[in-house]
């Protein structure tokens, strides 16, 4: 019975530590204004907690990333079509590239966070490497698509958080405008439906 107790509050003050971090990051003006101490002490819980929980804030922010990507993961993996399997090639692409568009807009700050930590390659991460797997071999369905890796890559290039967080912050784009320029953006590139 004794090793249940610390799983369970390990459990608890991770999954506390989530949520307040979601939380922070959601309100936050920039990613960098939200700090491990912000966290820590909207969770409930010790520094020591969140950095044994974690190891750092890179730790951190690719835990919270993965929690809110899971659904999105789950439905192009899983789901129905357009996003999951069983619809055509060129019409699956477009649902997925907008799917983490979509996503990029309604988490940017955390996915900036993410992006800006510089501690390794962003095209070397789990979420990136699945989305790139899976275009790729979509791609390679494509009639006339001559190079399905190097494609993949400029497609998702269209979805970074900075370039996402420009357009909408910067230059003033709306979720509907730029979901409808990265779909012509796509169908352009991928060329006539069949």
């Amino acid at each position: 019975m004794a090793d249940r107790r610390p799983r369970k509050d390990a459990a608890r003050n991770r999954a506390a530590v989530l949520a307040a971090a979601d939380t922070l990051f959601a309100r936050c003006e920039h990613p960098d204004d939200v700090t491990m101490a912000d966290i820590a002490a909207a969770a409930g819980v010790g520094k020591g907690t969140l950095f044994r929980a974690f190891g750092d804030r890179t730790g951190l922010l690719r835990a919270l990333y993965e929690a809110r990507l899971e659904p999105v993961r789950a439905s192009a993996e899983e789901g129905p079509p357009p996003l999951g399997p069983g619809s055509p090639p060129r019409r699956r692409v477009l649902a997925l590239l907008d799917a983490v568009l979509c996503f990029k807009l309604d988490n940017r700050h955390l996915a900036l966070a993410l992006e800006q930590t510089g501690d390794a390659s962003p095209y070397r991460t789990d979420h990136y490497e699945r989305w790139h797997a899976l275009l790729k071999e979509l791609l390679e369905q494509v009639p006339g698509e001559a190079d399905a890796d190097f494609t993949a890559h400029a497609l998702l290039a269209a979805t970074r958080a900075d370039l996402v967080a420009h357009l909408a912050d910067a230059s003033g784009l709306s979720r509907e405008e730029m979901r409808s320029r990265l779909a012509e953006f796509a169908a352009r590139t991928l060329g006539a439906d069949d």
